[in-house]
């Protein structure tokens, strides 16, 4: 599955197929992101297992073996564990936290520093199509659908070649799709701040009220009270606002139902097709 490469990647890939028929592939007509892309991919095949990773090497091929292994013990999914990365010091904490928060809050036992690198058995391939999710979080289903998996700890070595599309917005992106599918608490949150609030609110006021009653000519009230709250009140409000447009943008991109990726060309696939 080549989304949308800028490089000789395509070029390649058509040598490799035209060499040997086995190999398929299928050419995204544009960057479809770095879940819809694979989960897409997964889809297709019709093998008895089927194996994910990324072609930066970031993936280490050599896994693929005891992946296996673990498959053939009986295991319907056999994944990697980033336990140490050549990333970004900074970066990687901030992933550490941002897992260990999620799983926290989450419904569901997520899994950390786990990227969607293994093997996947047929039968979980089957739900995956069954499922018919226009907005998947891989990561968030393996942990969720509770099939038997083994765990395989690795060190993730830096990029060979290359430069990672990921920045700020997509790994926003990410953490609020799996945030909004998979917790509760932002809403929650948002409505035991706002009752916290109104209920300090209107304690501030009554002991305004009594203060000003019985210091009538003395007590002046003043504006820098009201202001500041006013303030305090706008930002919370403001806050919750974006966070309940997080899950009903989440709602929206359900309710759309719009194609995973759109292909643009298909190698060695039996009855090729030019979109999905």
């Amino acid at each position: 599955m080549d989304n949308d490469s800028k490089d000789a990647t395509r070029d390649r890939i058509r040598e490799l197929c035209a060499k040997d028929k086995h190999i398929k592939a299928i050419f995204n007509a544009k960057n479809f992101g770095q879940f819809n892309s694979p989960y897409y991919g997964m889809l297709q095949t019709d093998g008895d297992a089927t194996m994910l990773m990324a072609a930066d090497f970031q993936d280490p091929p050599e896994l693929i073996e005891q992946y296996v292994q673990g498959w053939e013990e009986g295991y319907k999914i056999v994944i990697g564990i980033k336990e140490q990365s050549s990333d970004d010091r900074f970066i990687y904490a901030l992933r550490c936290l941002y897992y260990k928060m999620i799983r926290k809050f989450s419904q569901v036992d997520q899994i950390e520093h786990f990227t969607g690198f293994g093997l996947y058995d047929r039968e979980f391939i089957k739900v995956l199509r069954d499922l018919d999710d226009p907005t998947p979080f891989l990561r968030g289903i393996v942990a969720e659908l509770g099939f038997r998996r083994k765990e395989i700890p690795y060190s993730q070595p830096k990029r060979r070649a290359g430069k990672t599309s990921n920045n700020f917005y997509t790994l926003y992106d990410a953490a609020m799709l799996s945030f909004t599918s998979y917790t509760k608490v932002g809403l929650r949150v948002a409505t035991f701040a706002g009752a916290i609030c109104a209920g300090l609110c209107m304690v501030v006021a009554i002991i305004y009220l009594i203060m000003k009653l019985i210091w009538w000519d003395r007590f002046p009230a003043g504006m820098a009270p009201l202001l500041l709250g006013m303030l305090f009140l706008g930002s919370v409000q403001i806050f919750f606002i974006g966070l309940v447009g997080e899950y009903i943008l989440s709602i929206n991109q359900r309710v759309m139902n719009r194609p995973l990726v759109v292909e643009e060309e298909r190698l060695n696939f039996e009855g090729d097709h030019d979109e999905s």
